[in-house]
């Protein structure tokens, strides 16, 4: 069956009328509407635990409710987060999904509503945290991190994501409402692709879990391409610009490094504990989704290590291209300094009258002819000699 979509109501068994609707997820943002992270939220010094730190410019939260099962699936925008609670105890699948930070008024009454524990919902507002798992009294949190290429194809979006998990209903809280990774999912849920619909929370948690590793994927394929045409510009025509780009692209990779690396650590908890929440067919395929991290990390280790040689080939094409100049005005000057010599003996002031000594040659008649072939014949032996040495063979360096 489609899935149904159904108005928001305070009034849960009121009869509505359904209409299928179900949004994809886009990622028309901004360029500027999101900068890596270089750190971790933390409280100030002797601040109570539990204190909600929200940032001004958060946009306000928008709440989705999906619920359902192997026959039937209902899309329901809440507008409250009271609404959600008819929905957490009945035996249809329930994903509550939350994006936007914006009002701690809703975010506390979320917590209300589904019982989460102070520290749980501050690990939740307060952005970013490390990416981990803990388990709170039948509710098992999940911190991850999402990122998506830019529509540029330059640069990544990232986000935190988390997930609170029971036998139930999932609920995930996003810091943005304008893209996620998460439109292949509703898809299958929207179709019934696959077993989605005929299985838990749980194995919701998982395939949004590893729409979020998958996602990696994208942003580390067009970092590799900006490797390569890095490192033809690098070994070619390094220039200022290459130096920056360098070291954007490493800050970039250190990103996506700590956003990676503890998901995996992550993705291991859940796989040897959390006994009562997933099932040991989603521990299954916990397993793919950790070889997938794995993959993620090594990739991106590799990348790094790449970005940190072109540091080194940089400065290795700046001296070598310093030796090509410095090569050629040894040449030139190699070739000009015993012409100089001539011209300057030549040129003192010696009066020839005073003495038969006093450059005798002055007064000859071909001296001046005379004076032109010697210096020629010294010029074009010494770029002979240096043309048979092979010092003519390779200015690529300084042909620009």
């Amino acid at each position: 069956m489609a899935i149904k979509h159904s108005p928001s109501s305070s009034k849960p068994n009121q009869a509505t009328a359904r209409v299928p609707l179900f949004p994809t997820a886009t990622a028309d943002v901004d360029d500027d509407d999101d900068v890596p992270y270089l750190g971790y939220s933390y409280h100030e010094p002797g601040a109570l635990p539990g204190t909600l730190n929200i940032e001004d410019d958060a946009p306000p939260p928008v709440i989705t409710l999906i619920d359902y099962s192997e026959t039937d699936a209902t899309r329901v925008p809440i507008n409250e987060p009271e609404e959600c609670a008819p929905h957490l105890d009945s035996t249809s699948v329930s994903w509550v999904d939350v994006k936007g930070l914006g009002s701690e008024d809703v975010l506390q009454r979320l917590g209300t509503v589904f019982n989460l524990h102070p520290l749980v919902l501050e690990d939740v507002v307060n952005v970013p945290q490390r990416p981990k798992v803990e388990e709170y009294d039948g509710q098992l949190l999940i911190i991850t991190r999402m990122v998506m290429l830019k529509d540029t194809g330059r640069g990544f979006f990232t986000e935190q994501v988390s997930f609170i998990l029971t036998k139930n209903y999932l609920l995930t809280v996003q810091e943005e409402p304008e893209y996620d990774s998460f439109g292949p999912v509703r898809e299958r849920i929207r179709l019934s692709k696959g077993v989605i619909r005929a299985r838990g929370a749980d194995y919701l948690m998982y395939c949004l879990l590893d729409s979020i590793i998958d996602g990696f994927f994208p942003v580390l394929e067009a970092y590799g391409e900006d490797l390569e045409e890095l490192e033809s510009e690098v070994v070619t025509k390094p220039t200022q610009q290459s130096l920056e780009k360098i070291h954007s692209l490493k800050r970039d990779l250190l990103n996506l490094r700590r956003s990676i690396w503890p998901m995996r650590d992550a993705i291991s908890v859940l796989i040897r504990d959390s006994e009562d929440l997933l099932s040991d067919e989603v521990r299954v395929y916990l397993r793919d989704c950790y070889d997938h991290a794995v993959q993620v990390l090594d990739m991106v280790e590799t990348y790094r290590e790449v970005a940190s040689s072109l540091m080194d080939v940089y400065v290795s094409s700046v001296g070598n291209r310093m030796n090509e100049v410095m090569k050629l005005l040894t040449l030139i000057s190699s070739i000009f300094i015993p012409l100089t010599f001539i011209v300057g003996v030549y040129g003192m002031n010696f009066n020839t009258e005073k003495s038969p000594y006093n450059m005798p040659e002055l007064n000859w008649y071909l001296g001046y002819p005379l004076c032109w072939a010697v210096m020629l014949a010294v010029a074009f032996s010494i770029i002979f000699y240096f043309w048979r040495r092979g010092w003519f063979s390779n200015f690529s360096g300084i042909k620009e």
